[in-house]
């Protein structure tokens, strides 16, 4: 099955289009390996992707042929993602002066530390 259909089967995608185009742009990996949207998916594999606000990772348990209602559709795969942090989480992490301007590369990559990006 492909990995683009089955991201939008399990509701993980709002649409077809948009995981597709995830997957174009080199965003998403199928057991550690760079997907394409024509790339085939079975019970047992892990796909990984960033969120806007995590990592997400899960496990397919199973292959949907096509889109299923909500309840049907978390019983087809295992997210194993962390935790969405919080409000004040988010906030804490990375906060810089209003006015201070763009951070400097260091800065950076302390930014990214903290965030747990590298």
């Amino acid at each position: 099955m492909r990995v683009d259909v089955w991201l939008w089967a399990v509701r993980l995608f709002k649409s077809r289009s948009a995981s597709a185009a995830l997957l174009r742009a080199g965003r998403v990996r199928v057991n550690d390996v760079v997907a394409k949207p024509s790339t085939s998916v079975a019970v047992g594999d892990t796909i990984t992707w960033r969120d806007p606000l995590r990592d997400r990772k899960v496990v397919v348990v199973e292959l949907l042929p096509k889109r299923v209602g909500a309840p049907l559709a978390v019983k087809a795969y295992r997210d194993e993602s962390p935790p969405v942090p919080t409000r004040e989480e988010r906030a804490a992490v990375g906060l810089r002066d209003r006015g201070a301007g763009r951070p400097t590369k260091r800065e950076r990559r302390e930014i990214d530390r903290l965030r747990g990006r590298r």
